[in-house]
């Protein structure tokens, strides 16, 4: 029982890298296998739990894993699904098609929308079922009848078969009174043992609701008789149990289609839900983990990874890949590592993300404020949190083929996860992360000055060249904008990372409360968010030099540019920072001084 003790206080040591890998790897081997996750005694499995703030969670235990034989949750589930103006108004023109027509189709509104309904959700996301045609043929209705009312036809987009993106059947999709809805069969999924891509035929609604993910996601609003059915006979009673759990065995389920362990994972996260004891089970079993790592495509596999961190409860939802083993099948390492991947690697990537959530919840919005809009902060946000996750492993590299080291986070985002980015994705670059690193190592230097100006002389010898010397009060000012300078927008971002993972406090961690810690941290990122706001640095990245490389050329008097000019420039930048109000006059004037001095300085040595 001692041992059991000091293993689980030792676990919840705050993530000081090397520090608590080292003390955990030792004590670790020696447990026995059920005591190696805190959720086998009970326990929240919280390395990093020093900066868990109360109201992150609403429920008490471990965020990843139901405790063995706790209370399931009630959950507040509506009797009846309230539709909308709007939604009134589409599922009445889809009954007058049916009727006008004599189909004689019965129509569904399915998954995602009638659960969020339930939970008195808004859901724009309306997928109708149909049992006895095509999603296109029953378009090609909808706008015969919009033509014969005198209105303007819609055009109707097919979405075709795509197993490889788990499209597989034809979906038909058109705007109806502003909404876009589609439209898809009934079906049945029968599936060969070595492939995730099903036989699909005709099916029941019943046949639809049991091939489906999870209970939750297999209830039915039908439209005709305005009520929900609940085929599977206990989809409204996991919801309302906060449950999740397949409609069929779980093991079978996730088999046929391992993507679907993912699709549990970010559903139990997304609503706080407690995964079904059969489930974790499942998703634990050697043979699911090797076929979530075969069968299923990188792409599809980074697609649930990022719908994950863009949710509402991403560390939940990582904490739930790392307790069920999952880890390393989906953030895959390369090989030929150094340092070589330890068994702990898990624990303090999930720790990290932890404590940088809690951090960044009591810190508040303005660390993802780098961006002018929502949406720039949700990337800024997700952006932070990744690099948060693979924080543990910054400075881990491998050997790509042609012999060069490459940073193992940029392996994991362009091969494990495969994040396609675009020109203006920042999230999704991998080497965008990797800077938000590079550049929080930076930071650690900065704080440290903008603390106690330990260290001010070094780093000014390190900044002071031949030709240029900052001014001692100067010297934070220039160190912070040439660090903004290489970050740019995110500079929030990294200085966060760098909160996060470098300062250490006064006092040994065992002294300090979790909030004291929390409080540390969180005073040292606004005090030095504050200091760059009021040096005038914020957006310092779009200052334009004073000279360009034609007009230094003119002023030195030489008639080539190369590394000379550049060097120039390097110290135009420098000048700049240290002087925000000089004219393009003072920076020849400095220009023209510094190298008449160099050049007395060199005749006086030559004459001596």
């Amino acid at each position: 029982m001692q041992n059991r003790r000091m293993s689980l206080r030792l676990l919840l040591l705050p993530p000081r890298s090397g520090i608590l890998l080292h003390l955990l790897s030792p004590l670790r081997r020696r447990l026995p296998a059920p005591l190696r996750t805190a959720a086998a005694v009970g326990v929240p499995p919280r390395t990093s739990s020093f900066l868990a703030l109360p109201t992150i969670r609403a429920f008490t235990g471990p965020p990843g894993m139901a405790l063995a034989g706790a209370p399931q949750r009630c959950v507040e589930v509506r009797e009846s699904v309230e539709l909308t103006e709007e939604e009134e108004r589409i599922f009445r023109r889809l009954l007058d098609v049916v009727a006008h027509f004599g189909l004689g189709t019965q129509l569904r509104v399915a998954g995602g929308w009638v659960r969020d309904k339930l939970l008195g959700k808004d859901s724009a996301d309306i997928d109708i079922a149909l049992d006895n045609m095509t999603g296109q043929n029953f378009c090609e209705k909808v706008n015969e009848y919009s033509e014969l009312m005198g209105e303007e036809q819609k055009g109707i987009g097919v979405i075709q078969c795509n197993p490889d993106q788990s499209k597989h059947l034809e979906t038909a999709r058109m705007l109806i009174y502003d909404i876009w809805i589609d439209f898809v069969n009934l079906r049945s999924e029968k599936y060969a043992e070595n492939s995730r891509i099903p036989t699909v035929e005709i099916g029941t609604a019943k046949e639809d609701a049991l091939r489906r993910d999870l209970t939750i996601n297999s209830l039915f609003f039908n439209i005709n008789t305005k009520s929900v059915e609940d085929l599977t006979g206990r989809g409204l009673e996991d919801l309302k149990k906060g449950l999740i759990v397949t409609p069929l065995p779980a093991k079978s389920t996730f088999l046929d289609d391992p993507l679907r362990v993912l699709r549990a994972i970010r559903f139990a996260a997304r609503f706080s839900f407690t995964l079904a004891e059969e489930l974790k089970e499942a998703a634990s079993d050697e043979k699911v983990k090797s076929e979530l790592g075969t069968k299923i495509s990188r792409e599809r596999v980074g697609h649930e990874v990022d719908l994950m961190m863009s949710d509402k409860h991403p560390v939940n939802a990582m904490c739930y890949i790392r307790d069920l083993g999952l880890f390393y099948v989906v953030f895959a390492f390369p090989e030929k590592l150094d340092p070589p991947v330890l068994d702990k690697h898990d624990w303090l990537c999930v720790s990290h993300i932890e404590v940088a959530w809690n951090l960044a919840r009591s810190i508040g919005r303005s660390v993802f404020s780098g961006g002018s809009d929502s949406k720039s902060q949700d990337e800024q946000q997700r952006l932070c949190l990744y690099s948060a996750l693979f924080t543990p492993v910054r400075n881990m590299v491998y050997m790509d083929k042609k012999s060069k080291k490459v940073p193992v986070v940029s392996y994991i985002i362009r091969n494990s996860l495969k994040l396609k980015a675009s020109d203006a994705d920042t999230v999704h670059n991998p080497e965008q992360i990797v800077n938000i690193h590079v550049a929080s190592e930076k930071f650690a230097e900065l704080i440290v000055l903008f603390e106690s100006n330990e260290n001010l002389e070094i780093v000014k010898e390190k900044l002071d060249d031949e030709y240029l010397e900052i001014p001692t009060d100067l010297v934070k000012r220039v160190l912070a904008g040439l660090i903004l300078r290489e970050i740019k927008d995110f500079w929030r971002v990294a200085l966060f990372i760098s909160t996060l993972i470098h300062p250490e406090v006064d006092k040994p961690s065992g002294s300090l409360s979790q909030q004291d810690e929390l409080h540390l941290r969180k005073e040292k990122y606004i005090s030095v968010e504050r200091s760059i706001t009021e040096l005038g640095l914020d957006s310092v990245w779009k200052m334009k030099p004073l000279l360009d490389g034609k007009a230094i050329m003119g002023t030195m008097q030489v008639k080539s540019g190369g590394p000379l000019i550049g060097k120039w420039q390097q110290r135009l930048v420098k000048w700049q920072l240290a002087h925000p109000e000089g004219t393009v006059e003072e920076c020849m004037e400095w220009m023209k001084q510094s190298q008449q001095s160099k050049r007395q300085k060199v005749e006086c040595g030559s004459g001596s």
